[in-house]
């Protein structure tokens, strides 16, 4: 059992190493347009066919954000006929996009919450969390933006 502790360990360590090392490359290249840092936190709980989302986006800057699109997308359809925060729209059943507002730099975040049934009642589920759009702005830290979340249906909050 130890070594297998071990090697997973290693492999965790050598994903972390790869994964810094292509942040940090990106961080080299040239700058097209102001640059901002967006996050995506919060959690999500499933129960009973229900979906319960709340997130908060916020800039760490340097520079203000007019505005950001971020992108939900459900690995099982929701059902229809409910409505959502007026800053969202379906794409899809099973992706939803929703305007962040603007955000400034070092700001507080924005946060949005969202009462979803699914089609039918899954034991779990997972929720992709990214950044669709950031109207021209760079971000050299994109890790904190995508998230990809297992959800059981237990109740309980999964943060991200």
């Amino acid at each position: 059992m130890r070594g297998l502790r071990q090697g997973v360990l290693g492999a965790a360590l050598a994903v972390a190493a790869v994964v810094g090392a292509g942040a940090g490359a990106g961080a080299a290249g040239p700058v097209d347009g102001p640059e901002a840092d967006l996050s995506h936190h919060g959690h999500v709980a499933l129960w009973d066919g229900r979906l319960g989302v709340l997130l908060v986006s916020e800039n760490h800057g340097p520079a203000a954000l007019s505005r950001a699109t971020v992108r939900l997308a459900f690995s099982v359809p929701m059902a229809g006929g409910y409505e959502l925060p007026s800053a969202c729209l379906w794409s899809s059943d099973r992706v939803v996009s929703c305007r962040t507002g603007e955000l400034p730099a070092d700001g507080g975040g924005r946060a949005l919450a969202l009462d979803l049934r699914t089609a039918g009642l899954p034991q779990e589920l997972t929720v992709e969390v990214t950044t669709a759009w950031r109207d021209g702005s760079v971000d050299r830290n994109p890790a904190n933006d995508r998230h990809h979340v297992l959800v059981l249906a237990t109740g309980d909050p999964y943060v991200f």
